[in-house]
C-alpha cells in the first residue's frame, strides 16, 4: 500500500488548505493509499525558527518525508508565496528528501491573482528538493471551500471535479511505481 504523507503549511488552525487537504485524503485513502497527515503549525515553533535539526518533533517529520512513496504539499498563499511556516519546515530537511517521490501541490488563497504561485513559488522548491515528479498543481479560491460547523468540506462541483482530477492522477502516478497489492 502505497504511503501518502499530506503536509498542510497553514499557520491557522481553522486554516481552509488544512480542511481542503484532510478532505482530499479520504479520497486517496478510499483509493488504497496510506495517507500520514502532517500539519506543520504542530511541530514546535522553537525548532522550527531555531533551525533544530536534532529536535525530536524534527527528526520525526524527517522520517515520515522519508517512509513516504508520495506526497501531497497544501499551503495558502501569502504575497504572491507558500507561507513562510512550510518554508521553514522544507529548509530543514535533508536536500533531497523528495528524492524518488511523487509530488501533489495545493494552494489556496483569496484572489485569483495568486493563481501561479504552485508554478513559480513552490514547484521549484520541490523540484530542488529532488521531487521525482511533480504533477501539475492545483490552486483553489478560498470562498470555493465551505466548511461545516462538524467541519465538513463541501466545493462547487466543477472545483470538486478539478481536485478529484489532480488527486486521482496522482494516485494513478502512485500506483503505477508502487502497485496496490491484490488478493490472490
Amino acid at each position: 500500500m502505497p504511503v501518502v504523507l499530506s503536509v498542510s503549511g497553514s499557520p491557522s488552525p481553522v486554516s481552509r488548505t488544512g480542511r481542503l487537504l484532510r478532505h482530499l485524503d479520504t479520497r486517496l485513502t478510499a483509493q488504497g493509499h496510506e495517507v500520514v497527515p502532517l500539519d506543520v503549525r504542530a511541530l514546535p515553533a522553537d525548532a522550527l525558527l531555531g533551525a533544530d535539526l536534532t529536535h525530536p518533533e524534527i527528526l520525526d517529520a524527517a522520517r515520515l518525508f522519508e517512509r513516504a512513496d508520495g506526497v501531497v504539499i497544501g499551503t495558502p498563499v501569502y504575497k504572491a508565496a507558500y507561507s513562510g511556516l512550510l518554508k521553514t519546515l522544507l529548509d530543514l530537511l535533508p536536500q533531497y528528501a523528495l528524492a524518488g517521490k511523487a509530488v501533489l501541490p495545493l494552494a489556496t488563497g483569496g484572489s485569483p491573482a495568486h493563481i501561479l504561485a504552485v508554478d513559480y513559488a513552490l514547484r521549484p522548491v520541490l523540484s530542488s528538493m529532488g521531487a521525482d515528479h511533480v504533477l501539475p498543481g492545483r490552486f483553489v479560491l478560498d470562498r470555493r471551500i465551505t466548511v461545516a460547523a462538524d467541519g465538513a468540506v463541501s466545493l462547487p462541483p466543477e472545483t470538486a471535479r478539478e481536485l478529484h482530477q489532480v488527486v486521482d492522477g496522482f494516485s494513478a502516478v502512485l500506483a503505477a511505481r508502487r502497485p496496490l497489492a491484490v488478493a490472490g
